[in-house]
């Protein structure tokens, strides 16, 4: 093994952490290390293993177990708990059962039979890979450097460059799809290649190992510094991607949100997603440059880059100087090129037992002078979709880099799996197979790992945007939405209670951000709105709860405050709607908003009536923009009796005030809690069911309209006031 200086990568290896350390725990030190830096490993790729004597659990004799990384885990996260363990003997004895290439996917319905202990944890499809070479440690990592060799036609030469200029002994081996053949080729390739210490699997990725999990991890970085600085000396000085083809536009970030609720609204055709916007430099770079088309439409090479960003990306023939209004319908026609391309690709390639046909957008858009746009169905897994098309980006420009000079003399990627007329070259680059890409998605193997995924939760696809989500009703509407998987945007006027909502809501589950917004300021409105835009794509859900009670030392209400109540009360209701509204009909996608009325909307009272009147007009406005905003877009509201927990409407003085208007004694040295309780007892005593409305009573009625159970509702209102008679329809 070589020990070379390390030039871009660090040794992060402590022995102080490392020395309190049994073996699994070793393994999962290692991965964790090696997953830290995505330059070594991408989210979710690669794959680590220990082969480690345990006593057998039957008997107590010794027995070697491999401690491999389970199906669908992450290096950079992995815990003990993710390893699926297997009795290595009776692992290396299914060869007896093997039956060719063809059968090879039979093969992994026995791994569960090789179960060492009572472990739940799936075994991968790379666990032969693992078991079949004869070393203690073993890691099969994608770096990007690695890739980048890997995925050049240059790349048998350039990795003899290596070998020569940093004393390793790599070998390479031609395309194979991971599983159980791909182990029987490594394992001839060992023994026809005395003193080799790594393997460089064509158009995928890197086999290192090492006798200690110490020299494994040691030796991994140290080959993959290696290819960084090989890969990079090429680049130095060239002009990547053929140079620039146009520039990037100067408010290209206004750009990208003014259109992203559009191409969002598209690409959810078959399925809603969640977006992510990257201007990265990498990504305009290549977005601008003049072998981009070609490149993108070549396709990705590693496995672990299209199972995310599917065979490739939608390109649209967009020129930043043409003029704005081109841009959409660029989009459109790119989109329905994209989906007849994607039909003949399935339909060239399906088998009377392949899946069926899976959604048909693209989950990467490319735009030149805008950047990347990239969707999945939760904000995080956009975001790594792309970040692996960023990796299928440096794979590109190292490969292209790495030419060397005229065309290639062969495609050392063909091999059994691939003869060479299947693969497609472009300036040294070399894309997987279309035919190889099909039986990677549509594997039967691949469909199981998605069936094992967990349920999506009912509003895991959707974007709510709350406004007033600072304290009271609006912060309860957050955690439940959380709770419930949406990508929550809290807004308020006061950032600091939106940002303390928002963590609430990430601590639920969901994603979540904090806005400032008034909504007296139609230009405050916007700018939120925009932020929602830019973190997740558009919006689903508005909920607004903001309201105001107007109040005075004497009693009587002046014009301003009745003005300034019915303006926030009704017009601001408005003036969101309508600003919202222009995202939601660039969306095109069922959508649903919901407004806080008041019971006492209905409920006629002595000294509330500048409330009372503007809360009578918002239920009406419920109904005039139900109408207005069919048929994609639902408007209904909830109207709550009085909600005393949490409310910023209720501060001590109105209280006390309210106590004393019903005749209720008010300790002087109660609380503040103490006496809210006082007031929503007294209140819930007026009701059929003698219970105090809570922030989230409302929000379970709010998300219920708001949700896809109420599917069929538009234009209405539902009490939450615990059965107060006065508010009983009219």
């Amino acid at each position: 093994m070589t020990r070379a200086a390390l030039r871009h990568l660090e040794d992060r290896w402590d022995d102080g952490v490392a020395g309190g350390l049994d073996g699994p725990e070793l393994l999962r030190y290692r991965s964790n290390l090696l997953g830290s830096d995505l330059r070594i490993t991408n989210f979710g790729g690669g794959n680590t293993s220990a082969k480690l004597p345990l006593p057998d659990p039957l008997d107590g004799a010794p027995r070697d177990v491999l401690w491999v990384k389970g199906s669908g885990g992450d290096l950079g996260s992995i815990q003990r708990a993710g390893f699926a363990t297997l009795y290595l003997d009776k692992l290396l004895a299914l060869e007896g059962r093997y039956r060719g290439a063809a059968l090879e996917d039979e093969m992994v319905e026995l791994y569960p039979l090789c179960t060492f202990g009572r472990n739940p944890v799936a075994a991968s499809i790379d666990t032969p890979l693992h078991g079949f070479l004869p070393f203690r440690h073993v890691d099969h990592l994608h770096p990007d450097w690695g890739i980048a060799l890997a995925a050049a036609a240059s790349g048998r030469e350039r990795l003899g460059e290596l070998n020569r200029r940093f004393g390793h002994r790599l070998a390479w081996v031609p395309w194979q799809r991971p599983g159980f053949e791909l182990a029987m080729v490594l394992r001839r390739t060992l023994e026809a290649s005395p003193g080799c210490d790594g393997i460089v699997l064509g158009g995928h990725g890197l086999f290192t190992w090492g006798d200690t999990s110490r020299d494994c991890y040691r030796h991994t970085i140290t080959v993959i510094d290696s290819l960084g600085q090989l890969v990079l000396e090429h680049m130095d000085g060239k002009e990547l991607f053929g140079g620039p083809r146009c520039e990037t536009a100067r408010d290209h970030r206004d750009l990208a949100i003014d259109v992203l609720p559009f191409v969002r609204g598209r690409v959810s055709r078959g399925r809603r997603v969640v977006a992510h916007v990257s201007d990265a430099p990498d990504v305009m770079r290549f977005v601008n440059s003049r072998e981009a088309e070609a490149l993108a439409q070549l396709g990705t090479s590693c496995p672990d880059h299209f199972v995310r960003t599917k065979i490739r990306p939608l390109l649209v023939a967009w020129d930043p100087t043409a003029p704005r209004e081109e841009l959409r319908p660029r989009i459109d026609g790119g989109l329905a090129r994209y989906r007849e391309e994607y039909r003949r690709y399935y339909e060239s390639f399906a088998q009377p037992d392949s899946p069926p046909m899976r959604d048909d957008s693209p989950s990467v858009v490319l735009i030149p002078g805008i950047g990347m746009l990239s969707f999945g169905k939760s904000e995080a897994e956009a975001r790594i979709t792309g970040e692996f098309y960023q990796n299928a980006i440096h794979v590109m420009e190292g490969a292209t880099a790495l030419c060397a000079g005229g065309e290639p003399r062969e495609v050392p990627q063909a091999g059994l799996a691939a003869p060479p007329d299947a693969f497609t070259v472009h300036c040294n680059y070399v894309a997987l197979p279309p035919s190889e890409a099909f039986g990677i998605e549509y594997w039967q193997l691949e469909e199981a790992k998605l069936r094992r995924q967990p349920p999506e939760r009912e509003l895991g696809r959707s974007i709510a945007v709350v406004v007033g989500g600072g304290s009271g009703i609006g912060r309860a509407v957050c955690a439940l939405a959380g709770e419930r998987g949406a990508h929550v945007v809290v807004a308020d006027r006061n950032r600091a209670d939106a940002e303390a909502t928002a963590e609430l809501a990430r601590r639920a589950g969901g994603a979540a951000i904090a806005v400032a917004m008034d909504i007296r300021d139609r230009d405050s409105i916007r700018r939120g709105l925009r932020e929602a835009v830019a973190a997740y794509g558009g919006i689903d859900v508005l909920v607004n709860t903001a309201a105001v009670f107007p109040s005075s030392a004497d009693g009587r209400i002046d014009d301003a405050q009745w003005a300034a109540t019915l303006d926030i009360n009704v017009t601001a209701n408005h003036r969101l709607v309508d600003e919202a509204a222009r995202i939601l009909a660039d969306q095109d996608l069922d959508s649903c908003i919901v407004l806080t009325s008041s019971a006492n909307a209905v409920v006629p009272k002595r000294g509330s009536e500048a409330y009372d009147v503007s809360k009578a007009a918002l239920s009406h406005l419920v109904r005039e923009l139900a109408i207005a905003l069919a048929p994609k877009i639902r408007v209904n509201g909830v109207s709550p009796a009085t909600v005393l927990a949490g409310s910023a409407m209720f501060p001590r003085d109105r209280v006390i005030a309210s106590l004393e208007k019903y005749g209720i004694a008010a300790p002087a040295r109660a609380s503040d809690q103490e006496l809210s309780a006082l007031l929503a007892d007294f209140y819930a005593r007026r009701t059929l069911t003698h219970r105090a409305v809570d922030p989230r009573d409302c929000a379970e009625a709010i998300l219920y309209l708001a949700g896809p159970r109420a599917r069929c509702t538009t234009g209405h209102l539902i009490p939450v006031d615990g059965g107060l008679t006065d508010a009983f329809l009219r």
